[in-house]
C-alpha cells in the first residue's frame, strides 16, 4: 500500500515548524540572558545569582555621581576612614608663611637701608663739623697768649714803660705759647749740631766750618714743627760740607 502524499507532507510541515519553534526558544533564552545583564540580575538558569539591594529595586539602573562617576568613592584619592584630603591646604599654610616671611624681610631691608642712610648722613655731618671746629680747642688755648701780647705791647707804648717788665712779660707770654704747643702735641724742630735729615729739614746753604763734621747742622735760620709726629714745616738749616 502506497503512503499518502498529504499525509508525508503534513508531517514534513510539523517537522519544519518544530525546528521553528526550537530556534524560537534559543533566541527567546538569549534575549532573556541579555535583558537580565542590563537590568543587573542574572538570567535564570545561568549560574549567577541575582543582585539583591534592598534599598535599590531589582532590574534598575544605579545612578552614577558625578564628583565620581567611575564609583570608586574616597579611596580614589587616597582617603580613608574619612579624613580630609589635606596636601592642598599644607601648600596654601606654606605658601602663606613664606609670603608672611617675604614681607619681614622685606620692611627689615628698608629700615636697615634708612638706618645706613641716617648713619651716612650723621657721619658727613660729624665731618664737615670736625672740619669747621677742628680748632676750636687750640684757638681757646690761643686766646690767652693773645691777650698777653696785646697787654705787653700795651705796656711797652707808655710813657713810663719799664723795659725789664717788658721782656718779662714777653717770656711769659712765650712760655705760655709753648705750653699750648705741648698741650697739643706741637714739637719744635731746632738741630743745631744734629746730623741733617731731610725729612725734617731743608738746606739753605753748605759751607765748610771748621771742627763740624761733614753733613752736619751748623745753624738754625727757621724752627720747624711736627704736629702729631707730621710735619707742619720744616726747618731751615745750614748744613756743614
Amino acid at each position: 500500500m502506497m503512503p499518502d502524499k498529504t499525509e508525508a507532507s503534513d508531517n514534513a510541515v510539523n517537522e519544519s515548524l518544530g525546528d521553528n519553534a526550537a530556534d524560537d526558544r534559543v533566541v527567546s533564552e538569549q534575549n532573556g540572558a541579555a535583558s537580565g545583564d542590563v537590568d543587573g540580575t542574572a538570567a535564570p538558569g545561568n549560574g549567577q545569582t541575582p543582585t539583591d539591594d534592598s534599598d535599590q529595586p531589582a532590574g534598575e539602573f544605579i545612578a552614577a555621581d558625578d564628583n565620581d562617576p567611575l564609583g570608586f568613592g574616597d579611596e580614589r584619592m587616597g582617603v580613608q576612614d574619612g579624613e580630609p584630603l589635606d596636601e592642598v591646604g599644607q601648600l596654601r599654610a606654606r605658601l602663606a608663611e613664606a609670603e608672611a616671611q617675604a614681607s619681614e624681610n622685606w620692611d627689615r631691608l628698608l629700615r636697615l637701608q634708612a638706618d645706613m642712610e641716617n648713619q651716612r648722613k650723621r657721619a658727613q655731618n660729624d665731618v664737615a663739623k670736625a672740619r669747621k671746629f677742628a680748632l676750636e680747642s687750640i684757638v681757646g688755648d690761643l686766646l690767652p697768649v693773645k691777650d698777653s701780647l696785646e697787654m705787653g705791647l700795651a705796656a711797652a707804648q707808655a710813657d713810663d714803660a719799664d723795659p725789664d717788665a717788658i721782656i718779662k712779660g714777653a717770656d711769659l707770654t712765650l712760655k705760655m705759647l709753648a705750653q699750648v704747643f705741648e698741650k697739643n702735641n706741637i714739637v719744635e724742630i731746632n738741630p743745631v749740631d744734629e746730623k741733617f735729615d731731610p725729612e725734617f729739614h731743608q738746606a739753605m746753604s753748605m759751607q765748610e766750618i771748621e771742627g763740624k763734621p761733614s753733613n752736619t747742622v751748623t745753624s738754625v735760620m727757621q724752627k720747624g714743627y711736627t704736629l702729631n709726629e707730621r710735619l707742619v714745616r720744616p726747618a731751615l738749616v745750614m748744613v756743614a760740607k
